[in-house]
């Protein structure tokens, strides 16, 4: 159980830092109701992640990854 979890954070640690390697920024919109009762607004947020980003967060999922296969797949009580 341990040991898939590891696996799986890892992965996603990995994919996450390949796509941070395809894209230099994300826009998130968001609607906000207005207090007032009228149309709601957009909120436009812009993420310009680093360039060290990228590279850390697949070295991280590697390494991750590369720990989960020495976990023992079951532990002997």
């Amino acid at each position: 159980m341990v040991r898939a979890f590891f696996l799986a954070m890892g992965i996603s640690t990995a994919i996450v830092g390949l796509e941070f390697l395809a894209v230099d920024k994300a826009t998130i919109i968001s609607q906000v109701d207005a207090a007032g009762g009228g149309p709601p607004k957009a909120q436009v947020r812009e993420i310009i992640p680093p360039d060290w980003v990228p590279w850390a967060l697949l070295t991280a999922g590697i390494v991750v990854v590369i720990y989960s296969f020495t976990i023992p797949k079951r532990a002997s009580a």
